[in-house]
């Protein structure tokens, strides 16, 4: 699953160049890319009543994605730069927190519905090279932190980038003819970026099957 939210171009070329990569190469199927966007997906208040039922009885928007969520085979987060992620995906990560967290309390030998699911981050902002390393300290770092509580197993790009990869912006203009600057990329970088990753996560995962559900978010 690959999952994203703010309805910008970059976050869902990404997902596109990612779903192509994989059904090139490896013959794989990305069953959805998942849009936020088009969630209701609330705070968590605290009530303890997941402790029961894992599900949050108030948002059946949240149940929605945590079965999906569940019901795939390996995870991938797509993410700008956005104070310091968007705020339905702090949303749906403080609840899955929450309900490993109180069963884990308990219990330490406790192991989250989505225990060890492989798990990858892909950020970006609106800087160029100079920001890369602000965004994965503000976007996959702290995404990683929940994806850690939750019991996903992350898979890292390398020893510097432990916690995903983080896409630079190539060009940024100005108009008068609008409010935002315009961005350009150079897509065979971040294309050859995304491959390598992807070629990464891969050989890390072993105990998945031959055609995995992938979800992009």
């Amino acid at each position: 699953m690959c999952i994203y939210e703010i309805p910008l171009y970059l976050s869902i070329k990404l997902c596109k160049i990612t779903k192509n990569f994989l059904q090139d190469k490896y013959r794989n199927e990305i069953h959805s890319i998942l849009e936020l966007k088009n969630y209701s997906l609330t705070s968590c208040i605290g009530c303890g009543k997941c402790w029961i039922s894992h599900r949050y009885i108030f948002n059946d928007d949240f149940n929605d994605i945590y079965t999906q969520i569940i019901d795939s085979d390996f995870l991938m987060f797509v993410s700008p730069h956005y104070a310091p992620i968007p705020a339905k995906l702090a949303a749906l990560l403080e609840k899955m927190e929450q309900i490993t967290f109180l069963h884990w309390g308990a219990d330490n030998s406790y192991k989250s519905e989505v225990y060890s699911k492989p798990t990858a981050i892909i950020s970006h902002g609106g800087g160029s090279d100079w920001a890369l390393k602000s965004y994965k300290l503000m976007v996959n770092d702290t995404i990683a932190n929940a994806l850690d509580t939750i019991q996903l197993k992350l898979i890292p790009f390398n020893d510097e980038w432990n916690t995903g990869i983080s896409l630079p912006v190539d060009k940024v203009s100005f108009s008068t003819k609008s409010i935002f600057p315009e961005q350009s990329y150079n897509w065979e970088y971040l294309t050859s970026l995304i491959s390598n990753y992807i070629d990464v996560i891969i050989h890390n995962i072993t105990d998945i099957p031959n055609q995995p559900k992938i979800k992009i978010m």
